[in-house]
């Protein structure tokens, strides 16, 4: 596994930017022949179409699996164990993934999402079939580095941020596809929507939060099991 797990994160990575440019090319193309002037606003369709968790996390998830590819490639003829730094990024990778699978295949699978239209295998491998590799290079990867349990803590940073600026933008931009004087990128955030306005939305919010520390601390859990203990990676562990 060693010798060919580097090829399919690299395959995994390009199969993931893959679906987000095709995703994008088709958002980009609906706004061009919008009429509207809110809904051919491209500079607004770009910046929503990033602030979709789904969307940074398959980024993020590209970048990460590419760079750990090559350095294993640069590394292939010893038995050192993956960096600190990228054991973190994979940690926080691996979270928002499998989290982003969970949600959207239990929340979301068959609702209609603001950006205007999916292309359907692009939507497939943004939302299982890369949080599905994700599983598995937790499981299988090979020069697992045992971390410590404040990483859990340094995955939650990125998803409590993302939670707070999209609700502080929601209410300063037209939706494109709608022309709502507000826009929230899934339905479960949408206050207008959402039975209990606010609260209801807190429950959510709640509710995703306590599943991305689940996910942070069993990929944590898991990657200390699966840690080989050798100098490179030795660390006091707590």
């Amino acid at each position: 596994m060693t010798t060919w797990w580097p090829y399919a994160r690299l395959a995994a990575a390009a199969l993931g930017i893959a679906a987000i440019v095709a995703q994008l090319a088709l958002t980009v193309q609906i706004a061009a022949t919008d009429p509207t002037p809110w809904g051919s606003h491209l500079p607004t369709v770009w910046w929503n179409f990033f602030s979709f968790f789904t969307i940074d996390s398959n980024v993020l998830a590209a970048v990460v699996l590419a760079i750990g590819a090559v350095w294993a490639l640069r590394h292939r003829g010893d038995a050192e164990t993956e960096p600190r730094w990228f054991a973190i990024l994979l940690v926080c990778a691996s979270t928002y993934m499998i989290v982003t699978g969970i949600v959207y295949n239990t929340l979301l699978r068959g609702f209609a999402l603001p950006q205007g239209s999916t292309v359907p295998w692009s939507n497939e491998v943004l939302h299982v079939v890369i949080p599905l590799f994700l599983v598995a290079d937790v499981l299988f990867a090979p020069r697992r580095r045992p971390l410590p349990w404040s990483t859990v803590f340094v995955a939650a940073i990125f998803p409590i941020v993302w939670a707070v600026y999209t609700m502080i933008r929601a209410n300063l931009i037209i939706a494109p596809a709608t022309g709502e004087a507000w826009w929230y990128p899934y339905p479960f955030l949408n206050p207008h929507r959402v039975p209990g306005e606010y609260l209801g939305v807190a429950m959510y919010i709640l509710g995703i939060a306590v599943a991305i520390i689940g996910v942070a601390a069993l990929v944590v859990w898991i990657g200390r099991r699966r840690g080989r203990a050798t100098p490179a990676a030795a660390a006091p562990l707590s």
